[in-house]
C-alpha cells in the first residue's frame, strides 16, 4: 500500500530525528561492544545459588546472621555475573554479524532490507 505525500513527509522526519537521537545516544555513551564473560557469569550465579540456599538455610534454622551473609553472597554473585565485562574481541569491535559483514546499526540494517526489498531482491 502506498504512503501519500504527508506520510511519507512524515515517515522521512521521524526517520531523521531516530538517525539524531541514535548518533546522539552513541556518542554519549562511548561504549564499545564487548563479549559477554561466561566465566563471571558461571561463577556469578554458582555463587547467587550457594547464597540462596544458605539463605534459605538460615531462614529456616532461624539463624539470622547466617541469612544475612547469604543473602550478601546472593548479592555478590548476581554483581558479578552482571557487572564484570568480557574481553574486547575483534568481532565485537568490529561488529560484524553471522555472515562477516559490518553489521552498523540497526536503523542502517533496516535501512538495507528495505531497500533490498524495494529493489526486488529477496531477504
Amino acid at each position: 500500500m502506498a504512503l501519500s505525500e504527508h506520510e511519507q513527509r512524515l515517515l522521512e522526519e521521524m526517520e531523521r530525528s531516530l538517525y539524531q537521537n541514535e548518533a546522539d545516544v552513541v556518542s554519549t555513551l562511548g561504549a564499545t561492544p564487548r563479549a559477554p564473560n561466561y566465566t563471571a557469569v558461571v561463577s556469578g550465579v554458582v555463587m547467587a545459588v550457594i547464597g540462596l540456599a544458605v539463605m534459605l538455610w538460615a531462614v529456616s534454622s532461624s539463624l539470622i546472621w547466617l541469612g544475612v551473609i547469604g543473602f550478601l553472597v546472593l548479592f555478590a554473585g548476581v554483581m558479578i555475573a552482571v557487572t564484570i565485562p568480557g574481553p574486547v574481541t575483534e568481532a565485537s569491535v568490529r561488529g560484524s554479524n553471522r555472515h562477516g559483514r559490518s553489521a552498523g546499526s540497526l536503523m542502517d540494517q533496516l535501512n538495507e532490507r528495505w531497500d533490498r526489498r524495494r529493489g526486488g531482491e529477496s531477504l
